[in-house]
């Protein structure tokens, strides 16, 4: 007897307002999830992937309609079923991993009494025996300390633990069917590997299904039964991940495995500077943070950055490389002197800048330009392209004319067509507004940039391509690069050196074939082991198979 999928979806079509470019988000789209399976639904931005979950939960927003087609949960249809009962199969039947764990708890409420909410909205239990089934997921998801981890508020965790306590959220009523939407993007690798595990561990113990969201194919060679590739809102290919991963058929497909990063098999080749005497040459950097009130004891202190020490060549670039909280972004800030240095020199050009004020510093700050992680939040969305370009060199004595001439020449340099200098941030998709970022940096023709996880939240194929731009744009200019980054293959795509950092201190430095190939450091070697689809005589590896 053929068992029934546990979830079902029949020729779904989600249509979108009568304004946006395409007609449908999802268009006769049709899978099945069975018992006990992970399938992983894969495509860019775009594509129609979170759409398709929220369909499946019932959370899409009023302007967007499901138009055509079922859904089926264990057999029963949720099409047009009442918001009452509708909320009675969340949590219970199906459950969902919300991609920014940050954004989807309540900054307000504790760990424990979100968790607990859970229960409550579904009549369950008691008070006190839903602080203990409470308790009891947290320690399931690996959490420490768990009656400390309980009183908790979501800011005092880090990335990994919000996203163990959303995993705890959604697993407390030991659902049938997991969504996890994008649940391992803005981790680092040895978190996402960890949170890989927890699912996939979960998954066989409690005979869960789970449809797993993701852009990686990595995340699909590591934990996949079946694959679905979707592009613009249509399944272009679909079938277990051996098939799709070893022997793709679609022209889409084929290009979304070529563009994941891979550890490069040799060290990058470049042109010798002509000037031997290093662009950066940074000693004894010191950086600590320190909250509370040393009065009453309660003083917390966090080394973040602690005696680091490094040089960068003209031309070259540096990455920096390490778990979240390492000290990466930190270390960055205090480069380009967004914050002030507790001890050691920043040696730019020959001139210590640590010490210098925000004065004496502001006719060095064109040459020091930085690439933020997230465009859209760094580039000011009640500006054009063109104001945003423009009023830096400006400010710094550039007329409107050459600032303006300079910036459209800029736009089509990485890319964007001539009329992207009249309109808005918000018109940009995300590789867009990551040139735009680039744009903005280079205006100044800086001789360093500083590039603070700057292709982290793009798709593999946008990833590439803005790659692929800066590499092309150092060798034009021979600017040096400090390119920070939790993501190791990217960095052995782009780097000359690079720098890995544990707990404030670098503790491994040197070309990509030592890091990756011959490390000296076990933690060095520990975060390459936790790269997905990297791993050395995995068969579904992505590595293995391109």
């Amino acid at each position: 007897m053929r068992l029934r999928p546990r979830l079902s979806v029949s020729d779904l079509t989600v249509s979108l307002p009568l304004d946006m470019e395409r007609q449908y988000a999802v268009e006769n789209l049709s899978f099945d999830l069975k018992r006990g399976q992970i399938l992983c639904i894969i495509g860019e931005s775009g594509s129609g992937k979170s759409v398709t979950a929220n369909a499946i939960m019932g959370l899409l927003p009023k302007v967007i309609r499901v138009t055509g087609g079922a859904i089926d949960l264990e057999g029963r249809s949720i099409m047009g079923l009442p918001a009452g009962e509708l909320r009675s199969l969340r949590g219970r039947v199906v459950s969902m991993i919300f991609q920014d764990p940050l954004s989807a708890l309540n900054p307000l409420m504790t760990v424990g009494d979100q968790i607990t909410e859970v229960m409550a909205a579904h009549g369950i239990g008691t008070s006190e025996s839903r602080r203990s089934r409470a308790m009891e997921m947290l320690a399931e998801v690996g959490l420490p300390d768990p009656p400390l981890m309980y009183l908790q508020y979501p800011f005092r965790l880090s990335g990994g633990q919000r996203q163990r306590v959303m995993i705890a959220m959604a697993l407390v009523l030991e659902p049938t069917i997991l969504i996890a939407d994008e649940p391992t993007t803005a981790l680092d690798v040895t978190t996402q590997a960890q949170i890989l595990k927890l699912i996939r561990d979960i998954q066989r113990r409690k005979g869960m299904s789970v449809m797993f969201i993701t852009h990686d194919f990595g995340v699909v060679a590591e934990i996949a039964d079946s694959v679905v590739v979707m592009e613009k809102g249509h399944i272009v290919e679909q079938g277990s991940s051996d098939q799709v991963l070893k022997s793709p058929t679609h022209p889409y497909t084929k290009r979304l495995i070529a563009a994941v990063p891979r550890l490069a098999g040799a060290d990058r080749t470049h042109t010798k500077a002509a000037d031997k005497e290093p662009i950066l040459k940074v000693e004894g950097l010191v950086k600590t943070y320190r909250s509370g009130s040393a009065m009453f004891r309660t003083q917390r202190i966090v080394p973040a950055v602690n005696d680091v020490s490094f040089s960068l060549m003209p031309g070259r670039t540096l990455g920096i490389v390490g778990e979240s909280g390492s000290g990466k972004s930190s270390l960055g800030r205090l480069l380009i002197k967004l914050m002030d240095s507790d001890a050691g020199r920043i040696e730019f050009d020959g001139l210590d800048i640590a010490p210098l004020s925000e004065g004496e510093f502001r006719h060095l700050r064109p040459a020091i330009q930085m690439i933020f992680q997230d465009p859209f939040a760094s580039l000011n969305p009640r500006s054009t392209i063109g104001h945003i370009l423009t009023v830096g060199p400006i400010a710094h004595g550039s007329s409107y004319a050459q600032a303006s001439e300079e910036a459209r020449a800029l736009l089509s340099h990485v890319g964007l067509d001539a009329g992207a200098f009249d309109r808005f941030p918000h018109e940009f998709s995300g590789g867009q507004r990551q040139r735009v970022g680039i744009a903005r940096a280079l205006m100044f023709k800086p001789k360093l940039l500083i590039a603070d996880e700057a292709v982290s939240a793009l798709d593999v194929s946008i990833q590439a391509q803005i790659l692929k731009l800066l590499d092309q744009i150092q060798r034009e200019t021979g600017v040096s690069m400090v390119f920070i980054t939790h993501d190791l293959r990217v960095a052995s795509q782009i780097c000359d050196e690079i720098a890995v950092m544990q707990k404030g201190r670098i503790v491994e430095h040197g070309p990509p074939t030592q890091i990756f190939l011959n490390s000296q450091s076990a933690y060095t070697r520990e975060l390459v082991a936790a790269i997905p689809g990297e791993q050395p005589g995995n068969a579904r590896s992505v590595a293995a198979n391109w």
